[in-house]
């Protein structure tokens, strides 16, 4: 036994025994430590949908992932038959819980229970709030860079006007705007409808996760060209009948809408319109044909009926007796009425626009007294009436003083010397 013992060769068996057993031990233990049997695979699921339980029909919850991962260990047939087939859910309950915050666990059903399972995240945290239901009104834009050169949006018109908007209470209390944008090439210069998708944003402008009916909505846009309403001015032209004084011109529309370039219509204030009064001899009714300035592309009028008053002269005759020189005739004084004189606005700063509130248009009557030689042959041309707002440095209700421009030596009277302007920052 002692020879055998001092055996080179027994000790090297003995010590290879040994190794062996020692290294079965510590397999076995990385077995238990781990639940990992050799041969075990491990593999993972991406993009896994997550069911969430809870009364949707009064709750609403943020918070849940709409897909997570999982990592599986197991069998290779049970992982390569688990990752094909996917016949196994994810999903989280809240039936239980209140109103509120809460950190909750993914749980799974239907895995094997040979396989160890990992989720990624394997806890979430979830909202839970009311749900509320509100109605809002829709408000269309269209962005102006899509607008050809000249043309303008008239008007918007959305169908339906509304949309219920539901969502958690807190969602609902955050909206700020809810709108629809019409998108289309760029020139646009005709109206159009379209369907559009309804955004509902918060103050900062970022869109919000609700639920809106009906989520699209029909939009009307009206396109025109650039347009505005100008006064229409009358004045006479030609040669009276002798004996007939015309009176008041009176047209049957005292304001015309006129369409074309922006910078053509800017500088147009108003539509000089001139009546022919050679053939009136008595009270008539004129049509009269409408001239289109130079630029202007349409007028919604291309003639108009202008009321003629025709009336006699008025001669006032004053005699008076002289000590030296005995009596002498006076020269003879007529009166002449000018209806409808606009008043101009001058000296108004760039800055500043205004708006008639007394007369309402800015039309006077202007009666002018001075020989009859002299009277007959003036015209509404001839004068201008006005108010200066040069001093004008604020927003506001103001009363102005009426002033005239005219020909020397004449006698007139504004039927009202004072106008109210309301003043505006442009």
């Amino acid at each position: 036994m002692d020879k055998l013992m001092d055996s080179p060769w027994f000790l090297r068996i003995t010590a290879l025994f040994l190794a062996i057993v020692l290294f079965f031990s510590v397999k076995a233990m990385d077995v238990n430590v781990n639940g990992k049997t050799p041969g075990d695979q491990v593999d993972s699921i991406h993009d896994i949908p997550v069911e969430v339980f809870y009364d949707n029909e009064n709750l609403v919850v943020t918070g849940v992932p709409a897909t997570v991962k999982m990592a599986i260990e197991g069998p290779p047939n049970i992982v390569q038959t688990t990752k094909l087939l996917k016949d196994f859910s994810i999903f989280v309950n809240l039936n239980d819980l209140p109103m509120g915050k809460h950190q909750v666990e993914l749980q799974s059903e239907n895995i094997s229970e040979k396989l160890h399972v990992r989720l990624d995240p394997a806890t979430i945290e979830v909202l839970i709030e009311e749900k509320v239901t509100q109605t809002f009104r829709v408000d269309p834009e269209l962005n102006d860079r899509l607008l050809a050169e000249d043309f303008q949006v008239v008007n918007m018109e959305v169908s339906p006007a509304t949309v219920e908007v539901t969502g958690a209470k807190s969602v609902i209390e955050s909206i700020s705007f809810v709108k629809v944008t019409s998108t289309r090439d760029g020139g646009i210069n005709k109206s159009f409808e379209q369907k559009a998708r309804v955004r509902v944003l918060d103050k900062d402008l970022n869109k919000l996760n609700v639920t809106i009916s009906p989520e699209e909505v029909s939009v009307k846009v009206e396109i025109a060209e650039y347009n505005k309403d100008v006064p229409i001015d009358l004045r006479s032209r030609g040669t009276k009948k002798p004996g007939v004084e015309i009176g008041t011109l009176t047209p049957s529309e005292t304001k015309i809408n006129i369409s074309g370039p922006r910078k053509v219509l800017d500088n147009i204030n108003i539509l000089t319109v001139d009546v022919d009064i050679s053939g009136v001899i008595g009270p008539e009714t004129l049509d009269v044909n409408l001239k289109k300035p130079k630029g202007v592309s349409s007028m919604s009028l291309d003639k108009i009926k202008v009321k003629v008053e025709a009336t006699e002269t008025v001669i006032e005759e004053d005699t008076s007796s002289s000590d030296s020189l005995g009596e002498e005739d006076t020269p003879s004084i007529g009166t002449r009425v000018f209806e409808n004189m606009q008043i101009v606005v001058k000296g108004l700063d760039d800055k500043y626009k205004s708006t008639f509130l007394k007369p309402v248009n800015g039309l006077l009557t202007l009666t002018v007294n001075a020989e009859l030689d002299v009277i007959e042959a003036l015209e509404k041309s001839d004068f201008t009436v006005f108010v200066n707002m040069e001093d004008t440095t604020k927003e506001g209700e103001q009363e102005l003083s009426v002033s005239v421009d005219g020909p020397g030596d004449l006698k007139w009277l504004l039927s009202e010397n004072k106008v109210t302007m309301q003043v505006e920052l442009a």
